[in-house]
């Protein structure tokens, strides 16, 4: 799949275009921006004990942070090189040195007044641990103890009663690989990624409308296209080396369009830190930006689509590319059917956009030959995220904008190699190569020499729930073994996700460093394992981005504060599986990494020059420059399929508002900042729209409340430019206003947008006692948008 190859980096206009500057006074001083320079020397003050290796890392390494793959400081978009203060951030995970023992082996209450962010700057797990039912401290234990106490469970424990996780924190393709294999291998298939949290709907989408799951162009493409559209996304702050490439777009001529409720600080003016012009002057990002409501892009696009076909009514071909529809696409008349079907009433009132002003966006995009669709989570974690990208989809399907030069689908994904999670097989869906049924099924088997078994695996979500399943039931989750992650700041209703915690068996917590779920208890154990970070992988390691580069990352010498017990995430899978089945474990045993590589271009075809990434620098592309190429697919026919979608309804009743969260300075659930850089807000500010302040006689800064019948959030009012009847909460701090239990129905992602009333704290702590039931209330009387 996939005929013209990268070309890779390449060279950047040296010339200043002052149209692009925010202002003319240097650094934007007296402005709200992120003080990238203190934060830079911050930084290196925090690794001064492990100066050498950090500089290595950044050098040598494959960043692992975001997932637009840098290697060392070199990127394949542009010549020169790249840093950015999210790398920067996660830098003191890997140099840090181990949590002293006298805080590492205090009481357990001592150890909970910690949040995760003061946890994270104890240090490293230096050995394994176990504390025990009833224990107040964690006590040492070797590694073979504890490695058999696990296995000793499992081998009494039927498969259906234990599941796997493993979280984005840097780990590499090839821990994904034998975290899957030894799941399969020890008869499980509930084994899970931090995708499934993310961007799992977008595989879902694009493998219905296009045949496969992946980024479908690269970020060369957005340079020269004639529209760039970010739809849900922040990627200049979560991942900050994008903007660049978006500067170097608007100097090469395209426009930047942005479809987000709140107008964005970071996607509206931003100071990019290792360009020399923009560190002075900022650059205006977008060149245009469509409020629209939380839910409400479904409709947004309905009215594109509406717009174009009235088009083709006065004139054939001036919205639709008939020629490309014609020879590469199914549905058409099905599509056009129901986009008529809707009436501009309902579109605006979902959307919150005029028609005036979507149809000045449909007519852009109808002149435009060339665009990049780029989409993050604010359309991935929705009840009906399939519908959401598969409706943008549709969008480059029409037009054409698919398969070529200057343009694609790109998720836009913000955690490095993430994308290889499913693609190794980490998935319960999945397995290395194709899917969980069928052809891939047998083939895998064969490869494998092991049975696999046939019952289908749970989502995170699903295992968390099944935990309280009554003690006889055959899919009770009683142990869990986790790769990193943090449920209790990921997931919704985090008084539920404690108490299913604390209901297993034994949990097993493979990581780097310790955090909040770390803590909780366990009714026989909690087993903690320290592993080593992606650059103490021995042989090195492989990540995969957003553009399906697969990046070699080599082992790291030079690490002042090594954790002498540290081991390697894959290394410690294998060890797992020789315990609880010693008889067939030569089945999965690889001796080093160059062996899963090896095996991983067999077991996934696309990953076939995996095996030739052996040092720093070396890179290869699965697909080509562009899936899709030449508008063909891989389906069964070739072509890929427009989808009849519909407005959802949000369920919001007069007077209340749809929230949804943000992230402010920080990476996932990781907050280095309690104030956000960005606008000024503190993690427990409600974003919110200052008339709807007016209306309820709220003023900035005061007190107030949001609730639902899940949950209750106490904050501040802070008045944005954001849609009306939207407001934005941080994430993790807001997820206590979100219900367990609600899942996207393709992808299983958890929504993370919910109804709420908003009022004044002294209103409502003054009613409260009379008018609210704080008890739980039944299901169907809960005020929550329909699934």
């Amino acid at each position: 799949m996939g005929k013209t190859k990268h070309p890779g980096p390449q060279n950047k206009k040296a010339m200043p275009d002052p149209k692009h500057w925010v202002s003319p006074i240097p650094f934007g001083l007296g402005k709200i921006k992120p003080k990238h320079m203190r934060d830079t020397a911050k930084i290196l003050w925090e690794n001064k004990d492990n100066i050498g290796y950090a500089t290595n890392i950044l050098t040598k390494g494959v960043c692992d942070g975001c997932a637009l793959g840098v290697s060392g400081l070199y990127d394949q978009t542009l010549k020169g090189p790249h840093v950015c203060t999210t790398r920067l951030n996660v830098l003191r995970l890997n140099t840090a040195g181990a949590i002293k023992p006298d805080i590492l082996h205090a009481d357990i209450d001592e150890l909970r007044k910690y949040d995760s962010t003061e946890l994270r700057k104890l240090g490293r797990i230096p050995y394994p641990m176990i504390r025990r039912k009833g224990e107040r401290k964690f006590s040492r234990i070797t590694w073979d103890d504890a490695m058999n106490m696990i296995a000793e469970k499992m081998k009494v424990l039927d498969p259906k009663q234990y599941a796997f996780y493993l979280t984005s924190r840097g780990i590499t393709n090839e821990s994904y690989y034998v975290a899957g294999k030894v799941a399969r291998f020890l008869g499980t298939n509930h084994i899970d990624n931090a995708s499934r949290i993310c961007h799992s709907p977008s595989k879902t989408a694009l493998k219905r409308s296009i045949g496969v799951g992946a980024s479908t162009a690269n970020y060369l493409d957005w340079i020269g296209t004639d529209v760039l559209l970010f739809w849900g996304s922040v990627a200049s702050n979560s991942s900050p080396v994008s903007s660049k490439y978006m500067l170097e777009a608007k100097k090469n001529g395209t426009k930047i369009i942005v479809v987000n409720p709140y107008k964005e600080p970071a996607m509206d003016k931003y100071w990019i830190p290792s360009n020399p012009e923009s560190a002075l002057f900022g650059t205006k990002i977008a060149d245009d930006f469509y409020q629209v409501n939380i839910g409400g892009d479904i409709a947004f696009m309905h009215g594109i689509m509406k717009h174009w076909f009235d088009m083709e009514k006065a004139e054939r071909g001036s919205a639709i590319n008939h020629k490309f529809v014609n020879e590469h696409v199914n549905g058409y008349e099905d599509l056009k059917k129901k986009v008529k079907e809707q009436s501009w009433e309902d579109i605006i009132k979902s959307s919150g956009v005029t028609k005036e002003r979507i149809i000045e966006l449909a007519e852009l995009l109808a002149k435009s030959k060339n665009a990049v669709y780029a989409w993050a989570l604010g359309l991935t974690m929705h009840s009906f995220a399939t519908d959401n990208i598969s409706q943008v989809a549709n969008l480059a399907l029409l037009r054409g904008h698919l398969g070529r030069k200057h343009n694609g689908l790109m998720p836009f994904r913000g955690h490095s190699s993430v994308q290889g999670s499913g693609e190794m097989g980490a998935d319960p869906f999945v397995l290395p190569g194709g899917d969980f049924y069928g052809d891939n099924f047998t083939r895998i088997q064969n490869l494998w020499g092991f049975e696999l078994q046939k019952w289908q695996g749970d989502i995170v979500g699903v295992t968390l729930e099944n935990i309280l399943l009554p003690e006889d039931h055959e899919r009770k989750i009683k142990l869990y073994y986790l790769s990193g992650g943090n449920f209790l700041e990921t997931m919704p209703d985090p008084d539920f996700i404690e108490k299913a915690l604390s209901e297993l068996d034994i949990r097993v917590h493979q990581d780097i460093i310790l955090n909040t779920s770390t803590l909780v208890d366990a009714k026989e154990a909690v087993i903690v394992l320290p592993a080593k970070t992606r650059y103490e992988q021995e042989g090195g390691g492989t990540s995969t981005s957003t553009e399906r580069m697969v990046y070699f990352s080599p082992e790291i010498e030079g690490n002042k504060n090594k954790i002498e017990e540290a081991r390697e995430e894959w290394k410690i899978y294998i060890d797992l599986a020789k315990r609880v089945k010693p008889e067939t474990a030569h089945l999965i045993d690889f001796k080093d990494a160059q062996e899963i590589r090896d095996e991983i271009a067999v077991a996934n075809p696309n990953y076939d020059g995996i095996q030739h990434l052996k040092k720093a620098g070396d890179v290869f592309q699965w697909g080509g420059a562009w899936l899709c190429e030449d508008g063909i697919c891989p389906t069964p026919d070739g072509k890929g399929t427009l989808i009849t979608v519909d407005i959802p309804d949000l369920g919001k009743k007069e007077g209340q508002f749809i929230v949804t969260s943000r992230r402010g300075k920080q990476f996932n659930s990781m907050v280095y900042k309690e104030v956000d850089p960005l606008n000024g807000a503190g993690r427990y500010d409600v974003l919110m729209n200052a008339e709807d302040g007016k209306d309820l006689s709220i003023a900035e800064g005061e007190g107030i409340v949001l609730y639902n019948g899940f949950g209750v959030f106490q904050g501040r009012a802070k008045f944005v430019d954001i849609a009306r009847g939207n407001v934005e909460i941080h994430f993790p701090e807001g997820n206590f206003l979100l219900p367990r239990g609600r899942y996207e129905k393709f992808a299983g992602i958890p929504d993370y947008n919910i109804t709420v009333t908003l009022e004044k704290a002294d209103r409502y702590n003054a009613r409260k006692d009379v008018e609210y039931n704080e008890k739980h209330i039944a299901e169907d009387e809960i005020d929550a948008p329909a699934l």
